[in-house]
């Protein structure tokens, strides 16, 4: 059973952490791996088609299945995550109404953000269809990409902070750091990679232009 700590009696930081607590070691792996994989891929698609030559030449049905692997371990990740939370020390200064007001705003919006980019990005925008060769007609500037550029990360990010603050766990807070970083390192290779993407399909247009003229 987890513990109850209190800014009072605590002394170090493994007063309100449970390091020794496996797992928490293995929610920090899930958070690191997941992004990782999705990255890894997302890119042996397309620069070799590993996935599609799976599905016989289809990339509709590489993309879709990468979608399922990804909304799995998003899946898992986010119970390894709860699980964790429940065997780490509980703060009592957060375990108030306030708090839990504010976690349910938090994860409100936090959805808000994941759902509507889903929604404007369409089944095969959202799960790295651009990899596949499914690329869309232009870039999405309505909400929620006129509030930030990456809206499923932010909005996901935001729930993985509702979570801790409602369950008033400390390490949850550390764990919501760790998925910002992860997922800042993951845009800074993203996004150039997929403005690439896009880019050579404009210069492929412009050229079969050019020609027609």
């Amino acid at each position: 059973m987890a513990s109850t700590v209190s800014l009072k009696s605590a002394s170090a930081i493994t007063d309100f952490v449970n390091f020794d607590q496996k797992s928490l070691l293995v929610a920090v792996g899930s958070i690191a791996f997941n992004p990782l994989f999705w990255n890894i891929a997302a890119r042996q698609e397309y620069h070799n088609k590993a996935i599609t030559k799976i599905f016989l030449g289809n990339s509709r049905y590489g993309c879709y299945a990468l979608a399922v692997a990804i909304f799995s371990l998003g899946i898992l990740r986010d119970w390894l995550y709860e699980g964790a939370l429940r065997q780490q020390p509980t703060l009592v200064e957060l375990d108030i109404l306030p708090v839990k007001v504010l976690a349910g705003v938090l994860f409100a919006a936090g959805n808000v953000l994941v759902l509507t980019s889903m929604w404007a990005l369409g089944f095969t925008g959202t799960y790295l269809g651009d990899y596949f060769g499914i690329l869309m007609d232009s870039k999405v500037t309505g909400f929620p990409f006129n509030v930030t550029d990456a809206p499923m990360y932010y909005g996901s990010t935001l729930s993985f902070l509702a979570t801790a603050l409602y369950f008033a766990k400390p390490a949850g807070i550390l764990l919501t750091l760790e998925v910002l970083v992860v997922y800042l390192v993951a845009l800074r290779f993203e996004d150039p990679f997929t403005s690439g993407i896009y880019a050579k399909r404009e210069k492929e247009r412009a050229a079969k232009a050019a020609k027609k003229l």
